[in-house]
């Protein structure tokens, strides 16, 4: 097995870390819903109308370019609304459920390409370059898995596996059919995982050593020309479960985390299920809490009234100042303050220490500098802010030759929190990524 020791990155600790790995039941949600925005590269095209009933597996849409791609229901129930945004774009498909445990069987004679699309579970997959849901008759190179979140607050993926952990090897199996390379496992220092068939890898170093993309490059680096899939061990299990069983499980164990959180916790629910059945009882403060669906670095902001969104394992609760203005600003010396860059005294209790932040951004967007920040925070042989640059002028050669066929907007996303420019990073590189595959097609 080797070892991979990465000393580019930075680990955040917040408050409202999860303390006791039980597991605590949400109960059946009042509604579940698909958002298509959380499957980038796919143009919906809906086969279920509003009021038609739908059973767990059942598609709900498939892509407009790649009809096999398939969305699903994650759970049995009627189609409550499709609720669409400007210029009729879907925002989300609203289920209510009714607890029906029907669920879609698949012949497993079939082509595993087919299961795989119709099973719904292809769109959980990430293909570089681009990071889209992958193109079907695309053959990758390799396939690269992170076994852990090393993301602020993020959930420990043997937990969130479960029982789950026993169809790993049925896993690595199909992939290892679908790949004409390898099926590269990446698991941190102390973790251990029973994989035959898969080179597995330990990762050492501060986050983003759990990001797919950082562990591809410091395996194997994706060049011009060539395809790989990326996903977490929680995919690979599933879809080791699909090739045992013949069917895809839709539940999920979801981490609680952060400050305003009373009691940081696993629970297990289903996908996509409404926030307000999640966080029943977990706030201390509704009004003045940010709900992330995700982590802090790289999650969607949601309303209470929205819904857990993709990957579907960690909802993240911080303060929402609503007053920002402080006296004397950032000039006060407090010990509170936090900073990277030792600013502020908050160093001196040591980097592990959890500590308190908000929501405010503290500071307004300036030029780019060198600084060498992003290169601090982002272990890949790439020139960070050379390739924003080239990104934000529409310089696609400079794009090519500065690397952004390796990465992904989560890569950029430690950056960003780093970044004294207050630039947004991820929204430049997925712009930047997009430009380029229309370019390209």
């Amino acid at each position: 097995m080797a070892t991979v020791r990465l000393k580019k990155g930075f680990d955040i600790h917040l408050l409202g870390a999860i303390s006791d790995n039980a597991l605590a039941a949400t109960g059946q949600p009042q509604s579940v819903a698909v958002v298509p925005d959380d499957f980038h590269g796919i143009i919906p095209r809906m086969e279920k109308k509003e009021g038609e009933h739908v059973i767990a597996g059942e598609p709900l849409y498939h892509d407009k370019n790649y009809e096999a791609i398939k969305v699903v229901a994650p759970v049995s129930g009627t189609v409550k609304e499709v609720r669409r945004g400007e210029r009729r774009h879907i925002d989300a498909i609203v289920i209510i459920p009714d607890g029906g445990a029907d669920t879609v069987a698949h012949d497993l004679k079939r082509p595993a390409l087919d299961v795989l699309l119709d099973s719904g579970l292809w769109v959980m997959m990430r293909q570089r370059p681009y990071d889209v849901v992958p193109v079907p008759g695309v053959k990758p190179r390799d396939v690269f898995v992170t076994a852990f979140d090393s993301a602020p607050l993020a959930p420990d993926l043997d937990v969130v596996l479960g029982d789950k952990r026993q169809y790993i090897k049925k896993g690595v199996e199909v992939l290892n059919g679908l790949t004409s390379g390898k099926v590269y496992i990446g698991i941190r220092d102390g973790q251990s995982i029973d994989a035959p068939g898969a080179e597995v890898t330990t990762f050492v170093g501060p986050h983003p050593a759990s990001n797919a993309g950082v562990q591809a490059a410091n395996t194997k680096p994706v060049n011009k020309g060539e395809t790989v899939w990326t996903m977490d061990i929680v995919t690979l299990a599933r879809i080791g479960e699909l090739f045992t069983t013949g069917k895809v499980s839709h539940d999920t164990v979801t981490a609680i985390t952060g400050e305003m959180v009373q009691q940081p916790r696993y629970v297990t629910t289903v996908m996509g299920a409404d926030l307000e059945t999640v966080l029943k009882h977990e706030l201390t403060n509704v009004v003045q809490s940010r709900i992330i669906s995700g982590n802090v670095l790289t999650g969607m902001k949601v309303e209470a009234s929205q819904w857990l969104r993709a990957p579907y394992r960690h909802i993240t609760v911080i303060p929402e100042i609503n007053k920002p203005d402080e006296f004397m600003g950032w000039a006060a010396l407090s010990p509170n303050r936090f900073s990277i860059y030792r600013t502020f005294t908050t160093w001196l209790r040591g980097l592990k220490t959890p500590v308190s932040m908000d929501s405010r951004i503290k500071g307004g967007e300036r030029a780019i500098v060198r600084t060498g920040e992003y290169d601090a925070m982002l272990p890949m042989d790439i020139y960070g802010e050379f390739l924003i640059k080239a990104i934000i002028s529409g310089d696609i050669d400079k794009m090519e030759q500065l690397g952004i066929y390796e990465i992904a907007p989560e890569d950029f996303a430690l950056a960003e929190f780093a970044d004294t420019s207050k630039l947004e990073l991820q929204r430049i590189v997925r712009e930047g990524l997009d430009r380029l595959r229309a370019e390209m097609s």
